[in-house]
């Protein structure tokens, strides 16, 4: 029983980091449009460096950081 008692906690943990992920690409915002070729890095929420921030939003990414991902 105390077994149990630990595990789920980490299960709910790890159920939550996956939902958050989920939400973070937006399929129905994935477009084609042409962007800026200026290298003005984001870190999207997905922990992937884009070249820019319409990049970034022409992939479905819902939020991201001025940057490059660490």
């Amino acid at each position: 029983m105390k077994r149990l008692w630990l595990i789920l906690p980490l299960l709910f943990i790890f159920s939550c980091e996956n939902n958050d992920k989920d939400d973070c690409i937006d399929e129905s915002k994935i477009t084609n449009f042409p962007c800026d070729e200026e290298y003005d890095p984001v870190c999207g929420c997905d922990v992937v460096t884009y070249s820019n921030d319409c990049v970034a939003e022409n992939s479905g990414v819902t939020e991201w950081t001025e940057g490059e991902c660490n």
